[in-house]
């Protein structure tokens, strides 16, 4: 490990580490995962994706996009970006040289007791008005110290049950400094009038409210402009058709609904937006190869499987 240039976080290319106590992620009571590595602009994903666990994404390179819910953040390098279970989101780097980041996916230590209420507070970063965390120098430094001591520790200690531990530790030492220093974040959105930023923030309306009856006429008169100039528009900056949007948003809430939670798959069905079950299981099928019920019993999905294309 050597310390990222401009940065205080020590970083080693292809770097990674996963803690899970369990034989599956579903049966975890602790669940980690460590991925220090690059990613380009030529596997940039094309729709938003989810995970069922917290992630934390920290930016090494000088800058890349964001999109949380479908609103478009710009983050440069040691900005760090917050993600609870379910969120819709999605990264864009630049054309040029690959873009190095870590990602963070955990899942809160369950069965925590007396300590359970403070780790909610720890965890309530994760609900603030921005995503996006930024800090100065000088509070950075004090910030990744623990997670410099984290991957030392991966990298020192044979012991895997105490290595595990300190990785326990150390990362909830991680959060403890987030927490405390949450007042002192120095991200501020930029402002942009432009024809793309009112696509994302149709796209952000979107993706909250989902679960209502949308339509291309409703979202023109919504946000005051034309059916056709709308539908035009959003294609070129998203590359999906106003409906495809929908729809595709409709069903990855569906399908975090099935991996997570017993609700039956009619009421999922309804609680996606979805004016029928033929509607939801026709549109499922098209996006997704298999039925709803086959997908929640599928094997095949695994917690960090999505973010192997990240």
């Amino acid at each position: 490990m050597k310390y990222y240039h401009n940065s205080p976080l020590l970083y080693e290319k292809g770097f990674s580490v996963e803690v899970c106590d369990a034989d599956s992620f579903a049966q975890a009571s602790t669940y980690y995962y460590f991925d220090y590595d690059e990613r380009n602009h030529s596997i940039n994903m094309e729709f938003p994706h989810f995970h069922l666990y917290y992630e934390m994404m920290i930016l090494l390179s000088p800058k890349a996009y964001h999109f949380v819910k479908g609103k478009r953040y710009d983050i440069v390098a040691n900005d760090i970006v917050l993600l609870p279970p379910s969120t819709l989101h999605q990264s864009e780097y630049l054309p040029g040289p690959p873009s190095d980041r870590i990602i963070i996916g955990f899942l809160p230590p369950r069965g925590a007791g007396y300590y359970e209420p403070g780790y909610q507070r720890l965890l309530s970063i994760f609900d603030g008005e921005s995503p996006i965390l930024r800090f100065h120098r000088e509070q950075q430094n004090v910030i990744f110290q623990p997670l410099n001591e984290l991957v030392e520790a991966c990298q020192n200690e044979r012991d895997r049950t105490l290595r595990d531990l300190m990785i326990h530790t150390k990362f909830t030492d991680f959060l403890t400094r987030l927490y405390l220093a949450r007042g002192n974040n120095q991200y501020a959105p930029n402002v942009q009038n432009g024809i793309k930023e009112k696509i994302y923030n149709i796209s952000n309306y979107i993706q909250t409210h989902y679960c209502d009856d949308l339509s291309l006429k409703q979202l023109a008169d919504a946000f005051y402009v034309s059916p056709y100039y709308l539908s035009h528009l959003f294609k070129e900056v998203t590359g999906y058709t106003v409906v495809q949007y929908i729809q595709l948003t409709r069903i990855k809430n569906a399908q975090f609904l099935l991996l997570n939670s017993d609700t039956r798959i009619t009421q999922i069905a309804a609680q996606a937006g979805f004016s029928s079950f033929s509607q939801f299981n026709r549109v499922f099928h098209k996006f997704c190869g298999v039925s709803p019920s086959d997908y929640r019993l599928s094997t095949h999905h695994t917690p960090y499987s999505d973010e192997k294309s990240m």
